[in-house]
């Protein structure tokens, strides 16, 4: 089993997403696939603004994708604490994602003793599919 994670908001589930969730489950033959809901405070603090659901509500609406093997709560602060509790052996990273942690990641990683390959997905109809343009 491959443990791969990937992090993002989610105040909506669309097919962007699903082409996001098949791409991470794609890199390994046998995938575990957790998704990181990035909590409210985190939103606000990167994105300028607050999501449109509480933090539980979209961590509900990610878990009912029978893509996904397991959903968790991001940290409140930082996000290396639950990287660390998960240990994924592959990272996906959204084409947009982009931020406090992105830049600084694979250093991170390695810090705290883990050997997770950090990987970029492709966009999936960006002009169409993107949380911001459907809301």
């Amino acid at each position: 089993m491959t443990r791969i994670m990937v992090f993002g908001t989610f105040d909506m589930l669309h097919k962007g997403h699903i082409n996001f969730f098949r791409q991470a489950r794609s890199l390994a033959p046998d995938p575990y696939l957790i998704v990181s809901i990035a909590r409210t405070s985190s939103v606000l603090r990167v994105k300028g603004r607050s999501s449109r659901h509480t933090e539980e509500e979209r961590k509900a609406i990610v878990e009912e994708s029978k893509l996904v093997d397991e959903v968790v709560l991001g940290d409140k602060e930082g996000y290396m604490d639950h990287i660390f509790k998960f240990a994924p052996d592959i990272i996906a990273l959204g084409y947009d994602q982009e931020g406090e942690y992105v830049k600084s990641l694979t250093q991170d990683l390695k810090k705290i003793g883990l050997s997770t390959k950090v990987t970029r997905l492709n966009s999936y109809k960006p002009d169409i599919y993107k949380t911001s343009k459907l809301l």
